[in-house]
């Protein structure tokens, strides 16, 4: 009896729990660079929770700096990468890090990381909370997933 109590005690807390409102990161995968010495590249889904959020930084052991960018299209069809200082995540958004969109350059990749391996990305947000995925490695050249 006391071990039930203890187990529903357990739950409930779990349930009430920030986290569980909160921020959910899904489909996190890395793709190495083709050439030695080149940024990687690491995409993501962001599910938003019950707050908003702002999305200020990831990083991950994987590479010595990260930037979170996006590629768009001007008017005249050329695509250009530009640097993005955050996101924000409405409640209950969706936004994908994904090739030829939204996604985190990785700038000097840590030369002992190699495909198949799984590393996690740090996610900081301006309220202070974060979130952390585990990232599937891919070889130069993965299709997207």
């Amino acid at each position: 009896m006391r071990t039930l109590a203890g187990l529903l005690t357990v739950l409930v807390l779990g349930a009430c729990s920030p986290q569980a409102d909160g921020v959910k990161v899904d489909g996190a995968w890395i793709r190495l660079p083709a050439v030695a010495g080149q940024p990687g590249a690491a995409y993501f889904t962001l599910h938003g929770g019950r707050e908003a959020e702002t999305l200020v930084s990831v990083s991950t052991r994987a590479a010595d700096r990260a930037e979170m960018h996006d590629s768009i299209k001007d008017a005249s069809g050329v695509t250009k990468m530009t640097q993005i200082a955050s996101l924000d995540l409405p409640v209950g958004s969706e936004v994908q890090f994904a090739p030829g969109g939204k996604h985190v350059m990785l700038f000097g990749m840590v030369p002992n990381v190699h495909g198949g391996e799984k590393v996690p990305l740090t996610l900081r947000f301006a309220s202070g909370h974060t979130a952390t995925a585990v990232a599937d490695v891919a070889v130069p050249g993965a299709e997207a997933r």
